[in-house]
């Protein structure tokens, strides 16, 4: 039923082997972006020690220079977490010994903030590659990459464990093994929001890339060439007009990468809508246009998935080895009880080496503090999630029907997500000391200010995969309203925004370092909750507390994400079947 790659034919086009025009159009294109990044990654490794001074200037003009390597690492990142995500997402969704271990992982993984990754990163990245930048430029993309691989992989587990049971009974039905039924049906059947969530991730890097370009290793502060650190420079120059040139850069650079990946990519992706006529309402893309037309590429294109096919048929099944119904993995229910107690014997030893991590170094008046500020920090997210849904929801689900409006969203939406909250601190600064405002509570729309863009863009992705059939039934039955919505559009993109709902909850948690400890200058406004709690044990070099902190945060978006939200995707894979 799906295919992974496909270029339609077209008759005007010669079946002659020559480049014809759209070839000769094309190749600037490709020679110039293979030229700028190959210059780009040259600059990645090159001389270096620790100590040693990387001058930012706030010169606009070295602006293209730093968007550029800015935009390398990001890419560099997001093919990373593309890899992770597809192994990830076939094993836990494949194999339920595994799902018990990675998903309450994937849980931990997205809940513990960037600092603590960067923490753990720089000192091997830079050992690896002694004397080397290369070393610092790993630790920057490796800190991007944990700021888009679990809401990536957790999308990618979500759309496997949703396949339709026609089409996991027609995948039998074609005897394909489970090799060629991942790239033959689910993989395609998750590229819509596989898709949109590379963008939300895309933006989900920029968020938080002055924390991954600005690094502080053995008492030396590190600012990568990048519009991360000219961000981290301007904020402390306090340069209003600095930050308004980063603004118009990042501008510039979602729609250059917009235009020339993600839209292409969303056009290509129509194909995996369950309808089987799009007309008007499918995505466009003119450099999608230009590929399609072009002689050459679709040649290469075309070798390229020959090869791939082949190799997909070394892993089929050969006749006579299942039936048409196929036959289900034995599994021994002595060897699920050991695991069981594996899982269940690794959990008392961790609390247990928890319990004297406690005694020991921090004390229960401060884990009991700590709770406290973790209880703030949860109601925040908690009714910031709840007012971006009323909100979003609706207009996600408006976008998603109407991809030709979606088209003209969909970079000012990334632009958007992608707004580092570090640069409305100005505003935010001078509009709470004017008038006065109480932290605790204005501060915290920033926590939210990043990540409710994963609500749109799920919701978005599911609303665009309602088959065009189904609208038209509701049409014909009369179904209007509220009536329409409860039950048309609302159960249609339910586990679309569960997921959603769960990586902006912890992307919220995340994002409550930088959104309750704001600081502009010598201004510095802080709101109780958690997130400043780390901040502020960051900045002094508590690392007990700080531990502490972050493990507290993880515990709450363990217990959030078990008895909230998991409940919620099980009553979502529920209606699916």
């Amino acid at each position: 039923m799906f295919e992974l790659f496909h270029f339609q034919t077209r008759d005007t086009i010669s079946e002659s082997k020559g480049p014809n025009r759209w070839d000769w159009a094309l190749l600037p294109l490709a020679l110039a972006l293979l030229g700028i990044f190959a210059f780009a990654a040259m600059q990645m490794s090159r001389p270096f020690a620790v100590g040693q001074a990387l001058e930012i200037s706030l010169d606009p003009l070295y602006l293209p220079y730093y968007l550029l390597r800015t935009i390398l690492r990001m890419f560099t990142a997001l093919g990373f977490s593309l890899v992770f995500s597809l192994v990830f997402a076939a094993i836990a969704a494949k194999y339920a010994a595994a799902e018990k271990v990675m998903i309450p992982a994937l849980d931990i993984l997205q809940s513990v903030p960037i600092l603590g990754f960067q923490a753990i990163a720089i000192a091997p990245f830079i050992a690896l590659f002694p004397g080397n930048l290369l070393g610092v430029e790993c630790a920057a993309v490796f800190a991007i990459f944990t700021s888009q691989a679990w809401n990536m992989a957790f999308s990618l587990y979500q759309s496997i464990r949703n396949v339709p049971a026609e089409l996991k009974e027609a995948a039998q039905i074609f005897r394909l093994s489970g090799w060629q039924r991942f790239w033959r049906l689910e993989l395609p059947f998750a590229m819509p929001g596989l898709l949109w969530n590379m963008m939300m991730s895309m933006s989900g890097g920029w968020f938080f890339l002055v924390a991954a370009e600005a690094i502080s290793v053995a008492g030396q502060d590190i600012k990568l060439p990048g519009i991360g650190s000219y961000i981290a420079v301007a904020i402390e120059a306090r340069d209003g007009m600095a930050i308004t040139w980063a603004i118009a850069a990042m501008l510039i650079g979602i729609l250059l990468y917009d235009q020339l990946f993600f839209r292409p990519l969303l056009a290509w992706a129509d194909k995996f809508r369950f309808e089987e006529s799009q007309g008007e309402t499918a995505q466009q893309s003119w450099l999608l246009d230009w590929m399609r037309n072009s002689r050459l590429f679709r040649s290469w294109i075309a070798r390229f998935w020959r090869f791939t096919g082949r190799g997909l048929a070394w892993f089929s099944i050969k006749p006579g080895e299942v039936s048409i119904q196929g036959n289900g993995r034995f599994r021994h229910p002595a060897w699920t009880k050991v695991w069981d107690a594996i899982l269940l014997l690794s959990s008392v030893y961790a609390v247990y080496r928890l319990l004297i991590f406690i005694h020991s170094d921090v004390g229960w008046s401060e884990v009991a503090h700590v709770l406290g500020l973790g209880m703030l920090t949860l109601l925040r997210v908690l009714l910031l999630i709840a007012l971006a849904s009323l909100f979003w929801v609706p207009v996600a689900v408006w976008i998603g029907l109407r991809p030709q409006y979606s088209q003209k969203v969909q970079a000012m939406a990334q632009f958007l997500a992608a707004f580092p909250v570090n640069l409305m601190f100005p505003l935010v600064v001078f509009a709470m000391v004017t008038f006065q405002l109480t932290p605790n509570i204005w501060l915290s729309p920033l926590m939210v200010f990043g990540t409710q863009w994963y609500i749109l863009f799920n919701v978005v992705a599911g609303a665009a995969t309602i088959p065009n059939e189904l609208r038209l039934a509701a049409d014909n039955l009369g179904l209007k309203g509220w009536l329409k919505w409860k039950r048309v559009y609302l159960p249609a993109v339910f586990p679309s925004y569960i997921t959603g709902a769960i990586t902006a909850s912890g992307g919220s948690w995340n994002a409550s370092i930088v959104a309750e400890y704001v600081t502009w200058g010598k201004t510095t406004l802080v709101a109780d909750g958690l997130g400043s709690y780390i901040k502020q044990m960051t900045e002094s070099g508590d690392f007990h507390r700080i531990a502490l902190g972050i493990g507290v945060m993880c515990v709450f978006v363990m217990l959030l994400n078990r008895f909230f939200w998991r409940k919620l995707y099980l009553l979502a894979e529920d209606h699916l079947r």
